[in-house]
């Protein structure tokens, strides 16, 4: 009687078991079904946006011929006279980028170098979240600062119009510096440290190790860095449209005012061009070489950190 009663119980006990282990598996697939779900949402999204973009840019070429976008330049679908050349955009989009790199870059870097390997713990542990504070302002602050400040000051030194790409750039530059300097510093701090010890170890300075060593061992995490703050230099939008101007100019004064892209792209989407209409089109066909260049810096970044990373 007592082996059957332990028998009925071992039974039951197995039969709980077995319960718990079908309902631990079904909660295991819901999750996995809902987070698939949020993938496949992404994805879908991301196509859907694509799908659109160019399917408007195929309405748009076929009223504008693909070598009147291409070699024309001048940009004024908003005139009585109209002219679709896209350069003028691109060249105030590369203008201000390149600007933009020109302080980015260097203090991005200096400010990782400085914070992986001469800052204290302490010291690191207070600058690196200052920095990183700049990536919270808002875009919007950093236009009018450059138009309300740094563009009064640079017009004691230099003969710059009150919309301009210098000020424009300078002002992307130390937004885009919190990006070069948080990832670039993530993969200074990722280097072995028995590649620094043995440097040290054959008697080679702090410099040479930094140089030498850590930099090129680094580097795909930097070049990726440096790529994807050009990424946002060239998709930046608030900076340029109120300390830029809306002009396209085919020009490479940074003095004078210039139109970008995504100027162009804020100025249209604010609801004067009729939808449907050429002018409303154009909206499309920028987005579309903004998606464009954009997509080719990912590509560019993808292929240099797999490079390094066969490489070191």
């Amino acid at each position: 009687m007592q082996n059957t009663n332990f028998q009925n119980q071992r039974g039951r006990e197995d039969g709980r078991s077995l319960d718990r282990h079908a309902s631990d598996d079904l909660q295991e697939k819901l999750i996995q079904a809902i987070l698939f779900s949020c993938a496949l949402i992404s994805v879908f999204t991301t196509f859907g946006i694509v799908f659109i973009i160019f399917s408007v840019t195929l309405e748009f070429f076929q009223e504008v011929t693909l070598p009147q976008f291409l070699f024309d330049t001048q940009w004024t679908p908003l005139f009585a006279q109209k002219r679709f050349g896209i350069w003028p955009l691109i060249n105030g989009t590369l203008l201000t980028t390149a600007i933009a790199m020109f302080v980015a870059i260097p203090l991005g870097l200096s400010a990782a170098i400085y914070l992986s390997e001469y800052a204290s713990p302490k010291v690191a542990g207070i600058l690196r979240p200052a920095v990183e504070l700049l990536a919270g302002v808002p875009t919007v602050v950093f236009g009018y600062f450059a138009l309300l400040f740094i563009t009064p000051v640079l017009r004691n030194f230099f003969p710059l119009e009150v919309f301009n790409a210098l000020s424009a750039g300078l002002m992307t530059g130390i937004m885009v510096m919190p990006t070069i300097g948080s990832i670039s510093l993530d993969a200074l701090q990722s280097v072995p440290r028995s590649l620094r010890e043995g440097a040290y170890a054959m008697g080679i300075t702090k410099l040479e190790v930094i140089t030498k060593i850590i930099f090129p061992a680094a580097l795909s995490g930097i070049a990726a860095s440096i790529i994807l703050g050009i990424s946002r230099a060239v998709g930046e939008t608030m900076i340029v449209v109120i300390a830029a101007g809306q002009q396209p100019r085919l020009s490479l004064n940074p003095f004078q005012t210039v139109g970008t892209m995504t100027a162009y792209m804020a100025q249209i989407s604010g609801g004067d061009s009729a939808r449907g209409s050429l002018n409303y089109k154009t909206l499309y066909v920028v987005g579309a070489v903004l998606f464009l260049i954009t997509l080719a810096l990912n590509i560019v970044s993808h292929w240099i950190a797999n490079r390094y990373k066969e490489k070191y």
